[in-house]
C-alpha cells in the first residue's frame, strides 16, 4: 500500500520526488510487486504495473545506446526488472519491445566489463571495477541469460576471475575493491556470493567460505552495514545454498524486518530502496521471479 501511494503519475518511483535514482527505485518497486504475483496485465495491481512498465519502456526507447540510468547500479537493476517481465506481458508487441530493450542493455554490460572481470559506476571497459557494482550488474546478466539472451562463456569466465581475485583470504569474505584490497565487506560478501553462485560457482570453497562468514556475523539481522542491500543479497545466497541454509536464515530476517517496518508500511524512508528491497526479501518463499529461484 505504501508503494502504491508513492507511485508517481507517470508510473515511476524515485528517491526525491524529482526523478532521482528513478531507474533504480522503479525497477526495485516493480520487482516487489512481481514477487507477489502482480505483473503488467496480470494480478490485482496490473494497472500500476502497466504504468511502471510503460515508464521503463519509454525511457529505454529514448536511450539509443541501450544505457538505462545514470550509473551501472541503475542499469543493472533496470536490466534485471526488464528481463524478469519479458514474457510476462499480455501484448505480444510489448513483449518484443521488452526483448529488444533487454538485448541492448546486455550489450552495454558486456562491452563495459573490465579486463579484471568486473564493472564500475560508468559503462566503460577501462573505468575500473568494484564488488558492489559488479554483483548487481552480473545478476542482471544472469537473469537475461536465463531468459535466453546470448551471454558468452568468456564474459562469465572473466567474472569468475574477478570473484576469486576479490576474495579476502584472511576471512573468506569479499572486499569492495578487487584483489582483496581494503579488507572484507559483509554487504559485498553477500552480493558476490550470490552472483558467484549464479555464475556456476555454487558449492566451491570460494563461495562456501563466504557463506560461512555471513553465518558467523552475530548482529547481522539487526544492524548490518547497508542493511537492505546486504540482506537482499544474503537471503538469495542462502536460497542458492540449499534448504538447510535458507530455512535457518529466512525466519530471522523475516522477524527482523517485520519489527523494523514503519506504521505507514515503509522501511527506511531516507533510502527509498529500503521498502521494495524489504518486500522482495519477505516475499522470497513465493519464488515467483525466476532469478530468485534455486
Amino acid at each position: 500500500k505504501y508503494l502504491l501511494q508513492t507511485q508517481k503519475a507517470d508510473g515511476s518511483w524515485d528517491s526525491n520526488g524529482e526523478g532521482g535514482r528513478v531507474m533504480a527505485i522503479t525497477p526495485l518497486a516493480m520487482m516487489a510487486f512481481m514477487a507477489n504475483a502482480h505483473f503488467p496485465g496480470f494480478g490485482k495491481y496490473s494497472a500500476e504495473m502497466d504504468k511502471a512498465k510503460a515508464f521503463m519502456m519509454k525511457y529505454a526507447k529514448s536511450r539509443k545506446d541501450g544505457y538505462l540510468g545514470s550509473t551501472m547500479y541503475e542499469h543493472g537493476l533496470a536490466t534485471l526488472a526488464l528481463s524478469e517481465i519479458w514474457g510476462m506481458t499480455k501484448d505480444r508487441d510489448d513483449d518484443d519491445a521488452v526483448q529488444k530493450a533487454v538485448e541492448k542493455a546486455v550489450e552495454v554490460i558486456k562491452r563495459s566489463q573490465n579486463p579484471g572481470g568486473g564493472w564500475r559506476y560508468q559503462p566503460k571497459a577501462d573505468g575500473g571495477e568494484d564488488s558492489s557494482v559488479t554483483a548487481m550488474v552480473f545478476i542482471a546478466l544472469a537473469s537475461a541469460r536465463q531468459a535466453g539472451v546470448m551471454v558468452e562463456n568468456e564474459v562469465i569466465e572473466k567474472f569468475r576471475k574477478y570473484v576469486k581475485g576479490a576474495r579476502d583470504g584472511s576471512t573468506g569474505g569479499f572486499s569492495y575493491a578487487p584483489n582483496g584490497n581494503g579488507g572484507t565487506s559483509i554487504p559485498c560478501t553477500a552480493g558476490i556470493a550470490y552472483a558467484g553462485q549464479l555464475a556456476g560457482m555454487r558449492d566451491t570453497e570460494v563461495i562456501n567460505g563466504a557463506l560461512r562468514l555471513l553465518k558467523k556475523q552475530e548482529n547481522i539481522f539487526n544492524n548490518a552495514g547497508h542493511y537492505f542491500y546486504c540482506h537482499y543479497y544474503a537471503l538469495q545466497a542462502m536460497v542458492q545454498a540449499g534448504d538447510k541454509e535458507y530455512d535457518a536464515w529466512y525466519p530471522q530476517i523475516r522477524d527482523a524486518l517485520i519489527a523494523k517496518q514503519g506504521a505507514d508500511g515503509s522501511w527506511h524512508k531516507k533510502e527509498k530502496y529500503g521498502t521494495p528491497m524489504a518486500i522482495i526479501i519477505l516475499s522470497t518463499p513465493h519464488r515467483y521471479i525466476p532469478i530468485y529461484q534455486r
